[in-house]
């Protein structure tokens, strides 16, 4: 939790209390369906919560608003971020089912009551959201085919509605033909080398009614 704190230092103890739960429970689920490598599992306060987190310092969430998350896998960066922002609300999707069985029962286990999450693809989602956020699970062009046109009108956030997506690596060849999009390199906020390559892409989107 010392990682937490350092960064997050106005966490409440309830808020302590759901994110020292995750470790106990991914590993117990993990023993049944991998959804963290082994070697991951032994840093998931670093390499999957902080990371996630890596989101809220690019955007605070404001109360009322609504996320989804594709490719949520295990639910990272989806349940992190229901915690940090329980007034927030989280839907959470990916096209394999026992990795949404695992995200369903963690947040049933951590009593979240923001968090929905349904076993479908990105495209079949026909709500609309503030933002989509999600974890490098494609290249930026095909992310974008996959949610445009899901993210509501009435903008009240510092940055435009849109995507926040966490990626790594060098991103100016997939970035450049998307001249609106920002790179927030999350070294800037995180110390530790696991975020030098790191970064939060933020990529407006139109909407359409």
């Amino acid at each position: 939790m010392e990682l937490l704190l350092k960064y997050f230092p106005e966490l409440t103890e309830q808020q302590l209390s759901q994110f020292k739960m995750l470790l106990p429970l991914y590993v117990e689920w993990n023993q049944k369906i991998n959804v963290v490598s082994r070697k991951d599992i032994e840093e998931l306060y670093l390499r999957h919560v902080l990371h996630s987190l890596g989101i809220a310092k690019v955007q605070l969430f404001k109360s009322g608003s609504t996320i989804l998350d594709v490719g949520t896998g295990g639910g990272f960066p989806g349940i992190p971020l229901a915690i940090l922002f329980p007034e927030t609300q989280f839907y959470l999707v990916d096209s394999i089912g026992k990795k949404i069985k695992v995200v369903n029962e963690v947040a049933a286990a951590v009593g979240l009551t923001n968090v929905k999450a349904t076993h479908t693809r990105a495209e079949d989602v026909n709500k609309q959201f503030d933002f989509i956020v999600s974890r490098a699970v494609t290249q930026m062009e095909t992310f974008v085919s996959w949610v445009r046109h899901k993210t509501t009108k009435k903008n009240f956030h510092e940055l435009p509605n849109g995507i926040l997506y966490l990626k790594g690596g060098d991103l100016s060849e997939e970035l450049a033909s998307y001249p609106k999009a920002r790179v927030f390199p999350l070294e800037a906020y995180f110390e530790e080398s696991f975020f030098e390559t790191k970064a939060v892409v933020h990529l407006p989107l139109k909407f359409k009614g």
